[in-house]
């Protein structure tokens, strides 16, 4: 198959945001900008690509959805002291705020972007009006963790063409259609200078040390302190969470909703986005009356 040049293929962000330490953040934005907002954050590894579908959905709903490469992913600028940590994501996320003007948006956060939702909202430095946790919990399963992160740090020369990094994919995601539309997945890559494809993030962020003791009692601190409307979204296969995951946050946040989605794997919203949107914006619905008649798919 003739090879698809990822640079003419990647649509460029419709805006950019400087954080407090200078890091460049790109990001799109759906939906009229005087309706209720809704921020969407990425996985690690991930773009704000991740959300096309979602915030697309958002804005027929009436939403004014935005969604932005986190720190060292698509096009956002890669930290020069490669700091990653929860604390920079959650200040990088308070400088979008400021910029757009927006006051107590919803948030939905996929893994590290709920994460960083959870640990903005529990202390204090962001307030929202929801928040809706894509398959991501304080306590997450070792070996899916350890699945994604081999994953992550294979192939660290590149591919040599959009159809190898297909295939690298179907072999982590079996369970689903290998990608036949190159021209979306060159949205997840970045095109060399020496014409191979690599991951569209700074290889730095996976050689930030974690401790995982410590990250679970952070953010299990955090869910205990949540009192906003809160929704769980798991994947029903998902190696990630795990329905002991499910209920120890349940126990811990007990006021917020739970649903899974049973044909969905850790990608909640790439798996099955039509399921994933429609649970989002149901619960959103709920909680401030927009748009109910709004058509959803």
């Amino acid at each position: 198959m003739k090879s698809v040049s990822s640079e003419s293929c990647i649509p460029k962000p419709m805006h950019t945001w400087r954080s407090s330490g200078g890091v460049r953040l790109a990001g799109d934005t759906w939906g009229p900008p005087d309706g209720p907002p809704v921020v969407l954050l990425h996985g690690g590894g991930q773009t704000r690509h991740a959300w096309g579908g979602t915030g697309e959905r958002l804005s027929r709903a009436g939403y004014f959805a935005i969604a932005y490469d986190a720190r060292g992913h698509g096009d956002s600028d890669w930290s020069a002291d490669g700091d990653y940590s929860l604390d920079a994501l959650a200040s990088d996320l308070i400088c979008v705020l400021a910029a757009l003007g927006v006051h107590r948006p919803a948030l939905i956060g996929a893994s590290l972007g709920g994460a960083t939702s959870l640990v903005a909202i529990a202390e204090k430095q962001v307030e929202a009006s929801a928040l809706i946790l894509v398959d991501i919990v304080p306590y997450c399963e070792p070996a899916g963790v350890n699945r994604i992160r081999t994953f992550m740090t294979q192939h660290p020369d590149g591919f040599g063409s959009l159809d190898e990094v297909a295939d690298a994919i179907a072999v982590y995601r079996p369970s689903q259609s290998r990608h036949r539309n190159l021209t979306g997945l060159a949205k997840n890559v970045r095109l060399g200078n020496d014409g191979r494809y690599r991951w569209h993030w700074d290889p730095k962020f996976l050689a930030r040390p974690i401790d995982p003791d410590a990250r679970h009692v952070r953010l299990a601190d955090s869910a205990r302190r949540l009192a906003l409307p809160t929704l769980l979204v798991r994947g029903g296969s998902s190696d990630i969470v795990s329905e002991a995951g499910v209920k120890e946050f349940i126990e811990l946040c007990p006021h917020a909703a739970y649903v899974n989605i049973a044909q969905a794997g850790h990608m909640v919203a790439g798996d099955r986005n039509d399921l994933f949107g429609d649970a989002a914006i149901a619960f959103l619905a709920q909680r401030n009356g927009v748009a109910k008649s709004a058509r959803l798919a």
